[in-house]
């Protein structure tokens, strides 16, 4: 993909960060087959920034946002990560700004809040005078299909951090959502999309009067209301559920909607960017709220009607795309097409290509895949478990390379070595074993994850050729009622998409965003 380019009219990242953020993208590329960055024009040109999410994801939602952000980002993380070995120095490198809350203060509560304040007052500083920070206002990263309880030190450094860019004159800071949203995070090679927000239109400060106490007063509820609004804002951008099973019925809504419209416009019925799927999605989520406030008999009976036909396509191991995609008639055309595809691409897979990968990510991958086997057993969440993977590769990837790096060399130019032997011993191999050792260490050190990279690639292309030929087998199963489960689906998409065309919905060109801390649901209008 190609990554947002820092602001011309800022300072530089400096080279730390630059090379920690290379690193990351090139982890999240590689962990991810597909990542979009959405609407970050959105960001101000001017000003400091905080930008918030929710944090389902663990060590992939921050790795995530400093890969696809541009600027350089802090993180504000709890204290207690700095202290990991390894993970604490990446961690201050990047530029990350420790945070001890006031419960984890061993003192009287005087000292604690004090602590706190002192600790708020100095990141709030940093976003006054132009920083751009990553907050989880959650506190916790969490595996719910809804935003947890947000906690007020947001609120609290933007109170902060605009009262002092209003005494020194400077731009105000902004407090951006971000909306964070996989398809499966903890999933190798699944896709990701970052959806930046309009930044959020806070209410003034309250001036001070002189009156300490009833200053105070004013300020803890100017901070619980924007710490409220906060709370709405990362459920409407993470396009928050009562329950999974809700979410992914949402999510298998829209594709069919999606392949009705298709047909409608003429098109070919192609899968969407996961961009394009998660505007879809939020369409789908907002008029489906709206509908359940005005009209609950009406939503009741299509999501009756909807579970039970998804259900069935479970049960014969079927997607939704297998009927929307499935031609009128066969012919034997398309399929060889896609078996020449595939021969294609595990033809180069069986070369060089692929055996550099194995000795390159397989003893690690194992390794990586031991350590998460051992935290499954310790009853990890799943966020622990999405970090534990991506931590532990950042960790045992490079070490591996570094090992058989050595090992190849000293195989292949070691002075007992019989590969060197047999180098000498032939009049154009023998200038193989005249080329200096840091080169040759150089050339495999990169060797590994370039291999590594092009078996990725090849392997989507051949697994994407896979799922078209197991598809064109299971089409030409006669057991399977494809006219009976092609119509319903079909009358499903058709009344979802006849009540999407009733109502304005976010994408839509006569669409108005919804005021400060409003759910989408909640300024959806019918035609």
């Amino acid at each position: 993909m190609r990554w947002p380019e820092d602001p011309a009219n800022q300072q530089r990242p400096n080279l730390t960060y630059r090379s920690i953020r290379v690193v990351a993208r090139e982890i999240v590329q590689v962990w991810f087959r597909e990542v979009d960055v959405v609407d970050n024009e959105n960001i101000p040109s001017e000003g400091g920034a905080v930008f918030i999410a929710w944090h389902p994801s663990g060590l992939i939602d921050p790795m995530l946002m400093m890969a696809t952000l541009p600027g350089k980002m802090s993180l504000i993380a709890k204290h207690t990560l700095f202290k990991v070995p390894i993970l604490g120095t990446i961690m201050r490198a990047s530029g990350a700004l420790p945070i001890m809350r006031s419960s984890d203060v061993k003192s009287n509560g005087t000292d604690s809040k004090k602590h706190n304040e002192n600790q708020l007052s100095l990141v709030a500083e940093a976003v006054a005078r132009g920083g751009k920070l990553i907050i989880f206002p959650e506190g916790t990263t969490h595996s719910e299909s809804d935003v947890k309880r947000v906690r007020t030190g947001t609120a609290r450094i933007m109170e902060m951090a605009i009262e002092q860019s209003e005494e020194e004159g400077l731009a105000p800071p902004s407090l951006i959502p971000v909306g964070l949203h996989y398809s499966e995070a903890h999933t190798f090679r699944e896709r990701a999309a970052v959806i930046v927000e309009r930044p959020m239109d806070l209410p003034p400060l309250p001036e001070r009067s002189g009156d300490a106490a009833a200053d105070e007063t004013e300020r803890r509820t100017w901070v619980k209301e924007v710490t409220s609004d906060i709370e709405n804002e990362l459920k409407r951008a993470s396009h928050a559920t009562s329950s999974w099973q809700n979410r992914h019925l949402i999510w298998r809504a829209r594709s069919i909607v999606h392949a009705e419209r298709s047909r409608a416009s003429v098109d070919a019925i192609s899968k969407p960017s996961y961009a394009e799927s998660v505007l879809g999605a939020r369409r789908l989520r907002a008029g489906w709220e709206y509908l359940a406030k005005h009209d609950s008999e009406r939503t009741t009976e299509i999501e009756t009607r909807a579970t039970a036909h998804f259900e069935n396509l479970d049960q014969l191991g079927l997607h939704p795309l297998d009927i929307d995609a499935k031609p009128e008639e066969l012919t034997a055309k398309k399929y060889i097409a896609n078996n020449i595809r595939w021969l294609w691409s595990v033809s180069w897979m069986l070369g060089i290509v692929t055996w550099g990968a194995i000795l390159g990510t397989l003893p690690p991958y194992y390794a990586n895949r031991l350590l998460t086997n051992l935290a499954i057993r310790k009853n990890a969440s799943q966020a622990a478990l999405g970090s534990i993977k991506v931590y532990s590769s950042i960790l045992l990837f490079p070490i591996w390379w570094v090992m058989i790096t050595v090992a190849t060399i000293w195989m292949l130019l070691g002075e007992n070595s019989a590969v060197r032997e047999l180098f000498a011993s032939h009049w154009l191999l023998v200038y193989l074993t005249d080329i200096p050792l840091i080169v040759v260490g150089m050339i495999l050190i990169l060797f590994w994850p370039l291999t590594g990279r092009a078996h990725l690639v090849l392997q989507a292309n051949a697994s994407r050729s896979w799922r078209v030929i197991r598809r064109w087998k299971r089409w030409k199963d006669d057991s399977i009622e494809w006219d009976t489960l092609r119509n319903e689906q079909l009358a499903i998409a058709r009344i979802l998409t006849s009540l999407g065309d009733e109502m304005i919905l976010p994408g839509d060109a006569d669409w108005q965003n919804p005021p400060l801390g409003t759910d989408d649901a909640e300024v959806v209008r019918m035609r």
